[in-house]
């Protein structure tokens, strides 16, 4: 049996990160390793990654480092949807092939689970399922009272849900050449040709089972995702605190946390977890960290900053700034008194503006979003929900009410007037030094 991830997508929606979805890091991995080692907890360790021509290279890096597993490759030269990945890896492919999108977070049973109903239900196929209370901007599956697939419905739109069942891209296939040759036969102006593929075999008589699923799942399709995700390995993860590390006898740790090798703590520091901490990083002298807040690593942390519930990249900078509910990716610098605003005045959802129109993030906090080796001047403010594109500077003194395009710099459009200064005379200073010293 082999496991195929499929590596070669575009986060489209993920603006203004730029890096794939699967090499974004967590208590120190990137999620593909994440991924890689829950795979191998159900058994699994025959891989197969199907990646693009700019990632192919980092992600056989990555897995070349992980012991105990196979791993072949292909390469998707163009985002074309699950089933040219799929043909791209064909000559790698035979018997039994489990087909995963690795930007879903989810437990290793889900792989159990679908291995157990293999073996007692037989049937083609099995897609891992999860019942909503919401509607989620995915594929549907439609079953029947004995859980056989009857339809897949692909984004039908809020309100026009076929069920409460979302497809999780967890997909067992007994057969890899039954379902490649079934992509062959099968055409579709959308990018559904895969689940056009399951639904006509479904026609043809063959027995696709939905395996409803329970367990730990998150879904990364907008930067605010990434908020359960961290809440999620920090919760699954031990605490610890390198021997490498010095903490100041006056600084406060307490609760999870996990703090890397050379972390400098500073005096009158507070990191209250849940936290993580990366290597090389240094949190200054009256710095605040709370809050599921995951900084990476070679990061200075610099004097009266406050992280709050927030994923900060490596090698990124801070002074006396407030980053509050905050994507900030690698690399970005704030200059002194940054304030990152998180809450709305009415108190109402943050929305955030998406080709031409408004997205409820479903949060009433969030703050801002930055795209790689961005930076903001002094005593910047940036309203909440408002991203930053990569490589973009925010001048001092502005306030941010708008998105920021990559690549662009904003400045504030000052005006002053200068005048003739008079001098205060001395009879007068006289008077206000004798006011003064009769209190």
């Amino acid at each position: 049996m082999k496991l195929l991830f499929l590596c070669g997508g575009v986060g489209k929606r993920m603006f203004p990160l730029t890096e794939d979805k699967l090499l974004l890091k967590f208590t120190g991995k990137t999620l593909l390793e994440h991924q890689v080692n829950r795979a191998m907890q159900a058994g699994l360790n025959q891989m197969v990654i199907v990646g693009n021509p700019h990632n192919i290279d980092r992600i056989k890096s990555i897995l070349h480092q992980v012991p105990g597993i196979s791993a072949e490759f292909a390469v998707q030269e163009q985002a074309l949807g699950i089933a040219d990945a799929l043909a791209q890896a064909q000559h790698l492919l035979d018997g039994e092939v489990l087909v995963v999108n690795p930007n879903d977070v989810f437990d290793y049973s889900a792989y159990t689970g679908l291995l157990q109903a293999r073996s007692a239900q037989p049937a083609l196929s099995y897609l891992l399922g999860y019942k909503v209370d919401r509607y989620f901007p995915g594929g549907y599956l439609v079953p029947d009272g004995n859980n056989d697939l009857q339809s897949i419905v692909e984004k039908p739109g809020e309100g026009n849900e076929p069920s409460d069942m979302v497809n999780i891209l967890v997909h067992f296939h007994t057969s890899a050449r039954s379902i490649l040759e079934g992509l062959r036969n099968t055409s579709s102006d959308r990018d559904d040709v895969y689940e056009c593929t399951l639904d006509s075999l479904i026609r043809d008589g063959k027995t696709i089972k939905v395996v409803p699923y329970n367990g730990y799942w998150s879904a990364i399709k907008y930067p605010w995702h990434i908020f359960p995700v961290i809440n999620h390995f920090l919760d699954a993860a031990e605490g610890y605190i390198s021997p490498k590390a010095r903490i100041a006898s006056n600084a406060t740790v307490e609760g999870k946390v996990i703090i890397e090798d050379n972390v400098r703590i500073l005096e009158n520091a507070v990191v209250r977890g849940p936290v993580y901490i990366g290597a090389n990083t240094i949190i200054g002298n009256n710095v605040l960290v709370r809050g599921y807040s995951h900084v990476g690593a070679d990061c200075v942390v610099g004097y009266c900053t406050e992280i709050k519930g927030s994923y900060v990249g490596d090698r990124c900078w801070f002074h006396s700034t407030y980053v509050g509910d905050s994507v900030i990716a690698d690399g970005c610098s704030f200059g002194a008194g940054t304030v990152l605003a998180n809450f709305r005045f009415d108190e109402k959802n943050i929305m955030v503006r998406m080709d031409g129109s408004a997205v409820d993030t479903g949060l009433d906090k969030l703050g801002a979003m930055f795209g790689e080796n961005s930076k903001t001047g002094v005593n910047v403010s940036i309203l909440p929900g408002i991203r930053i594109g990569a490589n973009s500077h925010v001048g001092p003194h502005t306030c941010l009410t708008n998105d920021l395009e990559s690549n662009k710099i904003v400045l504030p459009e000052f005006r002053y007037r200068t005048m003739s200064r008079t001098s205060m005379q001395d009879d007068k200073k006289e008077e206000l030094l004798k006011r003064l010293g009769d209190f």
